[in-house]
């Protein structure tokens, strides 16, 4: 494992990009020639590089515009691996992140030919580049409160590099702020050396917190030709406060019997180990019986700070709520119907759960009557938007319904424009959250969480189901179409 080159990049607003500070490493060029063969891209003068790493980040000015190569729903960037245009080629993997007016970059070596693309779970380069950025944002960030002390800082990197990353391969080195300063790097001698990411030791009572967010979207239509489509996005959220440079701690999520498996799983670099079947788990492949559902089990050095555990993604059978939407114009009226059924599997207890039915490219309301069969209805005060307020409970039978006729006055500059609600195209948009809750059923408690420290620790856990772009169409108009069924 190697580094190519680092890169320290001065971007701030207001101001031009520049490079502060740049190393490459001529035996590692060499190196990455010998074995990327045919796909290898040489590293460009800091110049070129600066303006394409700029581009490639949307930190250019002139580069704001969308760009389909770059800015294009095929291009969705998941992680801080960037690929960089440069007049040789495509330049892969540059691992880059931004932090407090600082673009931190590295370029790891690739042991391999680039060409097809190899997958970055088998690139160990990666995750090094990043405890080595890692270390040096602690570096750059320990007691720096003026830009002379940025300018010390900048200075001191030759020497720190020299003895921690000799001829761009990093050592098992403790890169915190004190054992930098005056450009004196030791290494540990503690049996167990604190990672990059763990820059503070914490002393006090242990205690766990860890908090399952799932975010649910779906885009509904209610026509035979057009599927509805949803998807569960999930966050685990983690704050760890344990004695020790280096604690070992161990976070499983748990799915019960009839559980959606989780997939598409990225997890913090604090995880030092991962089974093979959590990584293989993808919302590309088709789903059958033998898909992986848990234990997930993250082995973990956690950062003192809370941090993002992993990220995931799941296709559950079904959306929590499923309805349909009905405006049609009828004489100098619009009728408009509303129906809403939440699933019997789904916790019927909201903090808050209301619908909301905007009316755009249209004069303010001046003329409502309407029926409701549960909850109550109100007019927004720009007079284009109705809010229905369901509450924190559906009734018993599960469904509700919402229907009724709207004037509308003259349209004035101050009503909302929409370049896609045109004609009759328009939609209702839901708004929930619901406790202690997630619809694909994963959850942890304290039988789940293992901490190998002295003491017992204090272990909080919660979980909660929030909606997020969650739209239903009007029926009797065109709609955006997200995915159209395949008829084989």
């Amino acid at each position: 494992m190697a580094l190519r080159g680092l890169w320290l990049v001065g971007h701030e607003q207001g101001s031009c990009a520049t490079v502060l500070f740049s190393r490459r490493y001529p035996t590692v060029e060499k190196r990455a020639i010998c074995l990327n063969r045919a796909s290898y891209v040489a590293v460009p003068e800091d110049g070129p590089f600066l303006k394409a790493l700029l581009f490639e980040l949307r930190l250019a000015d002139e580069d704001q515009s969308f760009i389909e190569r770059r800015d294009g729903c095929s291009r969705i960037n998941k992680t801080s691996v960037y690929a960089l245009q440069t007049e040789s080629g495509e330049l892969w993997p540059v691992v880059a992140f931004q932090k407090s007016g600082l673009v931190y970059v590295g370029l790891p070596l690739v042991e391999q030919p680039l060409a097809p693309r190899p997958p970055l779970i088998s690139i160990s380069g990666v995750s090094q580049a990043f405890a080595v950025l890692s270390g040096l944002l602690a570096f750059m960030n320990s007691s720096q409160k003026s830009k002379a002390e940025r300018t010390s800082k900048i200075g001191q990197l030759p020497g720190l590099l020299m003895q921690s990353c000799p001829l761009g391969t990093p050592l098992d080195m403790n890169l915190n702020g004190s054992s930098l300063e005056n450009n004196h790097v030791t290494p540990s001698s503690h049996p167990q050396k604190p990672p990059a990411w763990r820059t503070s030791v914490y002393k006090g009572k242990p205690q766990v917190n860890v908090c399952i967010t799932e975010k649910v979207k779906s885009v509904q239509y209610d026509k035979r030709d057009v599927s509805d489509m949803w998807q569960v996005y999930g966050t685990v959220t983690c704050k760890c406060d344990i004695e020790g440079t280096a604690p070992n701690v161990t976070i499983s999520l748990n799915l019960p019997a009839n559980g959606s498996p989780l997939q598409d799983i990225l997890a913090h670099p604090c995880v030092t180990s991962l089974d093979s079947a959590v990584l293989t788990s993808s919302s590309v492949d088709v789903m059958d019986d033998s898909a992986f559902s848990g234990p997930y089990k993250f082995p973990l050095i956690p950062p003192a700070d809370p941090f993002d555990l992993c990220f995931y993604t799941s296709q559950v059978p079904v959306p929590p709520i499923l309805g349909f939407y009905q405006l049609k114009e009828e004489e100098s009226q619009w009728k408009f119907t509303v129906h809403l059924k939440l699933h019997e599997s789904v916790k019927n207890t909201f903090e808050y759960c209301e619908a909301r039915i905007p009316f755009l490219n249209r004069g303010p309301i001046t003329h409502l009557e309407y029926k409701v069969s549960y909850g109550q209805l109100e007019v927004a005060k720009e007079k284009s938007l109705l809010v229905w307020v369901i509450g924190q409970k559906f009734p018993k039978s599960l469904e509700i319904s919402l229907s009724g006729t709207v004037t509308f006055g003259t349209l004035s500059q101050e009503q909302q424009i929409d370049p896609v609600c045109t004609g009759n195209t328009t939609y209702i948009k839901l708004y929930f959250r619901i406790l202690d809750f997630t619809l694909t059923g994963c959850y942890t408690d304290q039988h789940s969480i293992q901490v190998f420290s002295s003491g017992k620790p204090k272990i909080s856990t919660a979980r909660e189901l929030l909606s997020s772009d969650y739209y239903i169409w009007n029926s009797k108009a065109p709609a955006p179409v997200v995915y159209r069924t395949l008829l084989f």
